[in-house]
């Protein structure tokens, strides 16, 4: 299969592209490569186009709404609209479900309302794993360099490995719409800052996030997934890693 993949060299992209390419041709784009999805060439004879590329972050939309705005969705209908007749799988985000909050839920939310008649968005939760940013929460966990926790929110925490596995079942299924990828496991925050013995500064998440991201993995289990990597076992396993 001829796939191409955008955000390939991001987090999970750069995952994925090690997959797929042991199975498939794969062509990536990804901005750092100066191929910014606004603009660049887009290839032809491609079966499947999966669609990673794109600003993410709540905290950073604040500030560059525009920016997520124009790279989210104008960049998002552009794929689109080129690739009309091919299948599509793209990210979305837990965010889209409230998308009013912040700047990257809206932005996530509208890709969705595109009109593309074989299109399935994958609302992914909270993703962990090898190469995340180090500014995101499990990564400051591993290295105990936590420094506040919104103690009222509640997280659904996914292995990029297990993103990988639901982007694979999926590739060989013909659902549109939008589903949800997560574990389905609901992991209150101040309950691993106990578990794992965190000293924090205690704060209340505001408004611009949302309280719980929990997915629902009712389509994801009826098609035989199911999340195999358990977050605190993948804590204990690499905590105080430098």
């Amino acid at each position: 299969m001829n796939i191409l993949l955008t955000g390939s060299d991001g987090f999970i992209g750069s995952h994925l592209f090690s997959h797929l390419k042991k199975k498939h041709s794969v062509i990536g784009l990804d901005i750092k490569n100066n191929n910014n999805i606004l603009s660049c060439d887009l290839p032809n004879n491609i079966d499947l186009v999966i669609h990673l590329a794109g600003l993410s972050g709540v905290r950073d939309s604040l500030t560059r709404p525009t920016e997520y705005w124009k790279t989210n969705v104008i960049g998002g209908q552009r794929l689109f609209d080129f690739y009309k007749d091919t299948r599509i799988i793209y990210a979305s985000s837990s965010t889209a479900w409230e998308p009013w909050r912040n700047p990257y839920a809206m932005s996530k939310y509208s890709l969705e309302q595109l009109q593309h008649s074989n299109s399935l968005g994958l609302r992914f939760t909270t993703v962990y794993g090898p190469n995340a940013r180090e500014n995101m929460l499990i990564p400051l966990i591993i290295k105990n360099k936590v420094h506040y926790l919104n103690v009222n929110h509640i997280r659904d925490f996914i292995h990029v490995d297990d993103i990988i596995s639901a982007i694979d079942t999926m590739m060989s299924i013909n659902l549109t719409g939008v589903i949800d990828v997560g574990t389905g496991v609901s992991n209150k925050l101040v309950d691993i800052a106990s578990y794992f013995k965190l000293d924090y500064i205690k704060m209340i998440g505001d408004e611009t996030e949302r309280l719980d991201n929990t997915a629902d993995t009712t389509v994801l289990n009826k098609y035989g997934w199911k999340a195999k990597v358990n977050l605190y076992q993948y804590i204990e396993e690499n905590k105080y890693v430098n």
